[in-house]
């Protein structure tokens, strides 16, 4: 018997104490985090969701089979947990990258998480004319993680006290934040002020890890150990917003954050008629009209078709932080005519936050999908097993972006759901 049948029998709903909690939760004499120090994991999921299914009258059956290491989920990453939500995972490739950390000659099947029936199939398709066109030419950039605080002065004068405190201490400054780490480097203070505001943003580098929580104690220590006690200034907020997390902005997209990354590739007429059933001068124009003139007309922060779509699903498959999409879509795709039947396509990925450690990517299913990608690579140095998730990451994109615009362009978008995502259901064996 595993360790988790083991831990699952022992669970089992008969059980007095269980039940003892169960009951004191239901009456309300205890709440869902107040559970004894001694429970396992499992067993206290298994209180949680008993309740939850007496006081609503349903099952979470469902919820509560997995395989996940229940202990490390419920601390570090899941408070009050009880189960999991189960996104199915699908493979699209082999996709042909051309970068510094991944060789065009691996076999890469990239691991999708979605609901979204015909997304893996499209994105699929634009895979095998990757391969065909020679493979996605990629560069990636390590931009650095942000994190800025907020602080209340009084005006101009002390605005300008304070910031000139700032620069002369800025070696002391990245003293304290790189304590804490090994792995995180104090690259930048940029400093904004609106008023009586005024904002920090601090860019760190953080090796392999995404590095938001490294930056978010490192600003922590900062603030507490050396900028309050020695200015007298107030920090309101260790986040100002202006550094700026799971939102789409101006500066993002300006000035980059985690990874900026590049990929293209030429696809000559034969490939687009062959892998994407299309021909050049029509792609040419719906992305024109669609993901430029039509993104104007809406004011949106970036012009692409569905970024999100291949992000999304890339990043709950690999365990990034999912809520990023929101800032790692702002970007832009372009298809410019190249020679007489061709085409250049590319996307461009100014602020894609994302981890090859840390996180939810120590998560047994989620690690087991970074290994297929070959993360961490064997023998590689720090950092570098990141800079080949993001190169993947892009060329998946850019695979994903160049088959629904094909199908926007011969009207078989409708089509492809239909099928692929209303279908009829084949009889159960």
């Amino acid at each position: 018997m595993s360790e988790v049948e083991r831990e699952t029998a022992a669970s089992a709903p008969n059980d007095s104490r269980l039940e003892e909690l169960v009951e004191e939760i239901i009456a309300g004499d205890r709440r869902l985090h107040d559970l004894p120090s001694d429970l396992s994991a499992v067993d206290a999921a298994t209180v949680r969701r008993l309740a939850l299914e007496r006081i609503n009258d349903t099952s979470l059956a469902n919820v509560g089979c997995f395989s996940l290491d229940a202990r490390r989920a419920s601390t570090r990453h899941c408070e009050n947990f009880i189960g999991v939500t189960q996104v199915p995972v699908g493979v699209t490739g082999p996709i042909c990258i051309r970068g510094d950390f991944v060789d065009p000659a691996e076999a890469l099947y990239v691991p999708l998480a979605t609901t979204e029936g015909a997304l893996v199939a499209s994105t699929n398709r634009g895979c095998r004319a990757l391969r065909e066109a020679g493979g996605a030419v990629v560069s990636v950039e390590d931009v650095g993680m942000t994190r800025a605080p907020v602080f209340r002065t009084s005006g101009i004068a002390d605005n300008r006290r304070f910031l000139g405190w700032v620069t002369a201490n800025k070696e002391r400054i990245r003293a304290v934040a790189e304590s804490g780490s090994r792995h995180l480097k104090l690259v930048e203070i940029r400093p904004q002020t609106l008023g009586t505001s005024t904002y920090l943003r601090f860019r760190f580098a953080s090796g392999d890890a995404m590095g938001m929580n490294m930056a978010t104690i490192a600003c922590d220590r900062v603030v507490r150990e050396l900028i309050e006690p020695e200015t007298g200034v107030e920090c309101l907020a260790l986040s100002g917003n202006f550094c700026v997390d799971k939102k789409a902005s101006a500066i993002n997209f300006l000035e980059g954050r985690g990874k900026r990354v590049h990929a293209e590739v030429v696809l000559e007429g034969p490939v687009l008629e062959r892998c994407l059933k299309t021909k050049a001068r029509d792609l040419v124009e719906v992305q024109y009209r669609k993901n430029l003139m039509g993104s104007i007309a809406a004011g949106a922060i970036g012009f692409n078709a569905h970024y999100a779509n291949i992000l999304a699903a890339f990043y709950i498959a690999t365990g990034q932080d999912v809520a990023q999409v929101v800032e790692g879509a702002m970007g832009v795709t372009t298809i410019e005519p190249r020679g007489p039947e061709g085409v250049i396509a590319s996307v461009y990925l100014p602020d894609l936050p994302l981890g090859a450690v840390g996180g939810g990517t120590a998560l047994d299913t989620q690690a087991e999908a970074l290994a297929l990608l070959g993360i961490p690579p064997k023998g590689g140095k720090p950092g570098e097993a990141v800079l080949r998730l993001a190169e993947i990451a892009a060329a998946t994109v850019l695979a994903g972006e160049i088959s629904l615009l094909a199908a926007l362009t011969e009207h078989h978008l409708a089509e492809a759901h239909e099928r692929l995502g209303r279908g009829s259901l084949p009889p159960e064996s």
